[in-house]
């Protein structure tokens, strides 16, 4: 019976902790974000400076990653007509490589943050001294299990550089 007493609060917390590191209820909610274009109505309009579709790699991974340039000199990452799996630490990055898994590997990569949301159009700011040429892909990117969800290499916008 003492036996009991020490084992059942044992399974409850590595229970606990299990839920804690897989989230599985992650896996089917989805979080929808629907954010607009900033400056849209501004003139001169924002111009894309790069842009990539997306191809799953671990998940199912759809849309476009396009780079703008807005009127006031900043820059943003906007996704269009995303779509992703849904996960526990699920975090955006910029890639200094097409072969995504390698370029993080040897951090060669900058973190953007958190995924807004696994559905639908959403910006992330880029700061005023980065360097752009030395990444080449978007990576949706599961930190807690060191997974590639998906990526989209970026490619200059060939209207970009009829402007």
């Amino acid at each position: 019976m003492n036996k009991w007493k020490v084992i059942l609060p044992l399974l409850a917390v590595a229970l606990f902790a299990a839920w804690y590191a897989f989230r599985p209820e992650r896996l089917y909610i989805n979080q929808q974000v629907d954010e607009a274009l900033p400056a849209a109505d501004q003139i001169p309009a924002p111009q894309a400076i790069e842009s990539g579709s997306f191809s799953g790699a671990a998940h199912p991974t759809t849309g476009t990653a396009t780079v703008y340039r807005l009127a006031d000199g900043g820059r943003i990452l906007r996704f269009t007509n995303f779509k992703t799996s849904n996960g526990p630490d699920v975090h955006v990055y910029l890639v200094g490589a097409d072969d995504v898994n390698a370029a993080i590997r040897r951090g060669e990569f900058i973190d953007l943050g958190t995924i807004k949301g696994n559905i639908g159009d959403q910006n992330y700011s880029l700061a005023s001294d980065l360097d752009l040429s030395k990444y080449s892909a978007v990576s949706i990117w599961c930190k807690r299990f060191a997974v590639n969800f998906g990526a989209a290499p970026l490619r200059v916008d060939s209207g970009a550089l009829e402007n």
